[in-house]
């Protein structure tokens, strides 16, 4: 299984960006989808993250501003940053919770995407 996120970069704050994560790979069906940011250590707190059954889950930080959507048809995880602030500055890991097709359940992580809120 394979994840390739996109969409990245650098924003002023105020500003909008949008994360696209997309699973590829010996995958049945996806569970959860969502995104981290890493933090100090080995910390990579939740971002914002969308389960198989329509529920979302939001970081108190992210309510109201990011908004997380999936697209099961492509396997895609997107994640709609607005009014963006130099605290959201930070690497951001699209996560996968799949069941493969040897039927283990799985978890995966991209590689990670900066993002940088600076003016």
């Amino acid at each position: 299984v394979q994840l390739a996120e996109s969409g990245g970069g650098l924003v002023q704050p105020g500003g909008s960006l949008r994360l696209s994560c997309s699973a590829s790979g010996s995958i049945l069906s996806v569970y959860n989808m969502g995104w981290y940011r890493q933090g100090p250590g080995n910390q990579r707190p939740l971002v914002a993250a969308a389960t198989n059954y329509g529920t979302t889950n939001y970081a108190d930080s992210a309510k109201g501003r990011f908004t997380v959507s999936r697209d099961d048809a492509k396997k895609m995880v997107y994640l709609q940053m607005n009014n963006l602030r130099p605290e959201d500055t930070g690497v951001y890991y699209c996560h996968v919770h799949v069941l493969r097709t040897d039927k283990l359940p799985s978890h995966y992580w991209g590689q990670g995407i900066q993002v940088t809120v600076s003016s």
